[in-house]
C-alpha cells in the first residue's frame, strides 16, 4: 500500500512539474521566444553593472540614470513595454541573459567575436574608445607603449584589459570596479589606467577629479546590446527601434544630454 501511495505521489509531483515547465512554452508547446516574453510581460528586463556613470549609475534619490537608462527607456516605450533594471556584475552578465534572468544586456559592451560565440548583439548603439589616464602630474605616458613597465590598472573581462596586455613588460592590474582603479590611480598606486574616452571625459568633468586623458584614441570600440542566441526576431525589433531613434533624432537629444557633441 504504501508503495502504491509512494508511485502516485511521484506521478502527480512529475506531472506538476511538467505543468510548471510548460509555462515558458509559447502556443502549441513551442519553446517562447525572448521578443514573445517582453511583450507577453509588458516588461523589459535590462541588465547592466549600474555602477558606471555616466552610462547607468543611482542618483541621490536611488533611482537609476545615465545614458544607457535613457536610451533603454526609449526602447521600452516604443516597445509598448516597462523598462526594469537589474544590476549584476560585469563577469556575470551574459551568463544572466543566457539564463532569462534579463531580456538584454545595454551596458557598454562592445562587441567582439569571443562574445559573439555567447551571445547575439544588436546594431552599434555607441561608437567609442579607450584612452590612457594620468595624474595630472605625469606627463610621460602619452602612448601605448610608455606603458612599458609601468602599474596599468583596467577592469577584469574588458577590452582594456585585451589593450593593456598588448604590450609586453606592461604590470597589468585588474578590478572589478572602475570606481576602485580611479581611486589607485589618484593614491599612487598605479601609474596609469585604461578606460572608454566618454565614461574618463565625463567623470573627469563632473567630479573635478585630479587626473588626465593623455593620449589619443587607442582603439576603436563597437558598443552593442546582447541578446540571448537564436532570437533573431527580437534583435531585429530592437535595430529597427534603434534606428527609428536615430531617424527622428531621438538618440541624438539623449547623447547630447550626456556627451554633448563628443562623436567619434
Amino acid at each position: 500500500m504504501m508503495k502504491k501511495l509512494f508511485i502516485s505521489l511521484m506521478v502527480i509531483l512529475l506531472i506538476g512539474t511538467m505543468v510548471g515547465c510548460s509555462g515558458s512554452q509559447g502556443a502549441g508547446g513551442k519553446k517562447q521566444t525572448v521578443l514573445e516574453r517582453v511583450e507577453k510581460s509588458k516588461v523589459l528586463k535590462v541588465g547592466f553593472e549600474g555602477t558606471y556613470p555616466p552610462f547607468n549609475f543611482i542618483d541621490d534619490k536611488q533611482n537609476y540614470i545615465g545614458f544607457d537608462v535613457d536610451v533603454s527607456n526609449e526602447l521600452a516605450k516604443r516597445l509598448g513595454v516597462e523598462a526594469e533594471f537589474i544590476a549584476t556584475k560585469w563577469d556575470s552578465l551574459i551568463g544572466g541573459v543566457k539564463a532569462d534572468k534579463f531580456d538584454i544586456i545595454i551596458a557598454q559592451m562592445t562587441v567582439t567575436d569571443e562574445r559573439k560565440k555567447s551571445v547575439d548583439f544588436t546594431d552599434p548603439y555607441v561608437v567609442t574608445g579607450s584612452v590612457l589616464v594620468t595624474r595630472e602630474g605625469t606627463n610621460d605616458i602619452t602612448k601605448l607603449e610608455d606603458i612599458k613597465g609601468k602599474n596599468v590598472g583596467v577592469g577584469g573581462g574588458t577590452t582594456f584589459e585585451e589593450v593593456a596586455k598588448s604590450v609586453d613588460g606592461a604590470n597589468v592590474k585588474l578590478y572589478k570596479s572602475v570606481g576602485d582603479y580611479i581611486q589607485d590611480l589618484q593614491n599612487k598606486r598605479l601609474d596609469v589606467i585604461i578606460n572608454d574616452q566618454l565614461l574618463m571625459g565625463y567623470n573627469i568633468k563632473e567630479n573635478k577629479l585630479p587626473i588626465k586623458i593623455t593620449s589619443e584614441i587607442l582603439n576603436k570600440d563597437e558598443i552593442g546590446m546582447a541578446i540571448k542566441k537564436d532570437n533573431e526576431d527580437f534583435v531585429k525589433k530592437i535595430n529597427e527601434t534603434l534606428a527609428a531613434m536615430k531617424e527622428d533624432g531621438t538618440y541624438d537629444e539623449i547623447y547630447k544630454k550626456w556627451f554633448g557633441d563628443n562623436k567619434l
